[in-house]
């Protein structure tokens, strides 16, 4: 063993066991290992940092933008209603997304599988009761199961078909992983849904909201075209019930019904009066492709409100109407926040429309929270109370100048969305599209996620303020400093001696043995370098022990692409692993809980498989 393998494992053993130590935060040991790496000369000072423009770290970043437009603009609400089972309990509803994903990860890149699932995944997760990391973690694992299936489906299939090829063998075909890859991908998916899913550990995600509100009363019109159109109340209720909101009164011609009988028959242009927890807020606008009353472009908003008589707002006098000033205001950002009315605060006892909240901020009251119903009068002439909450939507800086202004107190962040069905398509399309480029080999993934980002923010599906907080930074920086340490162990020659030591140490000349040892290696090196390279490493060194033992050298290449499929062990090993780490809150060491008894399975069901198929 050479100094520099010598001190490129000991940097490798002292991370890992930091990593799982837990004390540090995994940046933080992610950059002490590259530093340590540049300090013993393992990778070169120029080079320290190149990890950050990475195609697999730029990928991980767009991702995250991207699946925060689908959350956005409720194209998540959309996709869950069609995908999955509405009534179904947790097996059911796991599987059906797991396997979707898992089909998806056969034909398209895996990484944009799980884009598209990531943000439904945390939504069923709240129906399921479930954390976020509950139901992600076995999300990213099927994807990365379901990549293992085709030619297509996973870099490391073509480098192994590659590889064949070279050796005058002929390039495998499409379907040519799909009997064993299939088959592990099939029973991998169903131990992970039927019980998989219980060994993650249940952890809140960083920054996740910790208050709880009541539930607001908003109003909400039926359009001519909704579904809700001649239905009863009760039956409107019976299909939103699973969002946990309750019809509270019906406005009809302008009057206002407490409690309407539920045999009373929804009409067009009806306003219903919803009480909705916020979070549910949007699933029951979505079913039935309804907005709120309110909601309009603040921007171009009418002047609705009696303005002429009406008491002075607490604004500057010199403070312009919102409907007469430039277009500067239709680019502002629009963005929905939950402000509490604080005591002798100085619009308590006044609404809406005394406060002339459009025409002199731009502002939407949305929905009003209280400790008891609101009276009984229209939304916006409620009279407010000190704490009330108040839902409002508008521009950025109107919104805090309004805060300012009023003496109220805006909440924590919280990712409210109302659903918009103009932008929920045009961010699932971009997606799409994005996803399309990518699979269709005409960019790289690095490149087509980045073309979907800057459209992303032309178009405003989230907001260019956005899009630097929606990446989570520590996960970026830990990718970002552990590439270049993955390539140092490449670059020292450490991964082709751990790999030559391993196969003739154990293995001793017998055939299956050696199969095994192939699969196990390869397994355990995707789980600390990237799986492309890992493949790379292992395929000249398994069709030397095929040629060694005078056996049929597919088998070997085979095992290779399997083991390269199945890094489930760590945040690093594969991109969909790393998505999950922030919005998971996972630990570096969480992984293997689910990761070594899944990867246990896949040895077992795939060693047989491969001596069926691919008989030595």
């Amino acid at each position: 063993m050479t100094t520099p393998q010598f001190l490129i494992f000991a940097i490798l053993a002292a991370t890992m066991g930091l990593f799982l130590w837990g004390r540090l935060r995994h940046d933080i040991v992610a950059l002490s290992a590259l530093l340590a790496c540049v300090i013993a000369g393992l990778v070169p000072a120029p080079d320290a940092f190149a990890g950050f423009g990475h195609p697999a770290v730029i990928t991980v970043a767009c991702v995250l933008i991207l699946s925060q437009g689908l959350q956005n603009t409720g194209a998540v609400d959309w996709l869950a209603r069609t995908v999955l089972p509405r009534n179904a309990g947790r097996i059911t509803s796991l599987t059906a997304l797991i396997g979707l994903g898992a089909a998806m990860s056969g034909f398209m890149n895996n990484v944009g599988a799980m884009a598209l699932l990531m943000p439904v995944a945390v939504q069923l997760s709240g129906r399921l009761n479930m954390t976020a990391g509950q139901v992600l973690m076995p999300l990213a694992f099927g994807t990365i199961l379901g990549g293992m299936t085709t030619l297509v489906g996973t870099p490391p299939n073509l480098i192994v078909s590659g590889f064949r090829a070279q050796a005058g063998q002929g390039a495998f075909g499409m379907f040519d992983f799909a009997p064993v890859g299939a088959t592990v991908a099939v029973l991998g998916v169903a131990f992970v849904a039927l019980l998989g899913w219980r060994l993650v550990p249940a952890r809140k995600a960083a920054g996740e909201a910790q208050f709880e509100t009541g539930p607001y009363f908003s109003e909400v019109r039926v359009p001519e075209k909704s579904k809700a159109v001649g239905m009863t109340l009760r039956a409107f209720e019976h299909k939103i019930e699973d969002s946990g909101a309750q019809i509270a009164g019906l406005v009809r011609n302008e009057v206002r019904m407490i409690a309407p009988h539920g045999g009373r028959h929804i009409q067009a242009d009806d306003i219903l009066v919803l009480e909705a927890d916020v979070d549910s807020l949007a699933e029951a606008l979505s079913v039935f492709n309804m907005k709120l009353e309110e909601q309009v472009d603040p921007a171009s908003a009418e002047n609705t409100e009696e303005d002429a008589d009406a008491p002075a707002p607490p604004a500057k006098d010199d403070k312009p109407d919102a409907a007469t000033t430039d277009d500067k205001t239709r680019d502002q950002d629009i963005v929905l926040r939950e402000v509490a009315v604080l005591p002798g605060s100085n619009i308590v006892g006044r609404s809406a429309s005394d406060l002339r909240l459009r025409t002199r901020y731009g502002l939407n009251l949305l929905a009003v929270s209280r400790e008891q119903n609101p009276q009984r009068k229209r939304l916006r002439e409620v009279a407010l109370k000190s704490g009330d909450l108040l839902l409002l939507q508008g521009p950025a800086e109107a919104m805090s100048e309004f805060i300012n202004d009023a003496g109220c107190v805006p909440l924590g962040e919280r990712d409210l969305r109302i659903p918009d069905k103009r932008k929920a398509i045009l961010s699932g399309a971009i997606m799409v599209g994005a996803v399309v480029l990518v699979t269709s080999g005409l960019v790289s993934a690095a490149v087509g996620f980045s073309l979907a980002v800057v459209v992303t923010m032309l178009v405003r599906t989230v907001p260019p303020r956005q899009v630097y907080t929606t990446i989570d930074w520590p996960v970026i920086v830990l990718l970002a400093a552990l590439i270049p340490v993955a390539g140092a162990m490449q670059a020292t020659g450490a991964a082709d001696m751990l790999a030559v030591f391993l196969v003739q140490t154990i293995a001793q000349g017998n055939a299956i043995a050696a199969l095994t040892v192939v699969l196990v290696t390869t397994m355990f090196l995707s789980d600390v370098m990237n799986n492309a390279a890992t493949a790379a490493v292992l395929c000249p060194i398994a069709l030397g022990i095929a040629g060694a033992l005078g056996v049929n050298p597919d088998s070997f290449l085979m095992a290779v692409a399997i083991g390269a499929s199945c890094a489930f062990l760590t945040p690093i090993g594969h991109q969909n692993n790393t998505l999950i780490l922030g919005p998971g809150g996972f630990r570096f060491g969480d992984y293997w809980r689910l990761g070594l008894p899944l990867e246990i399975l896949v040895v077992t069901v795939s060693i047989p498989m491969l001596l069926w198929v691919w008989p030595l």
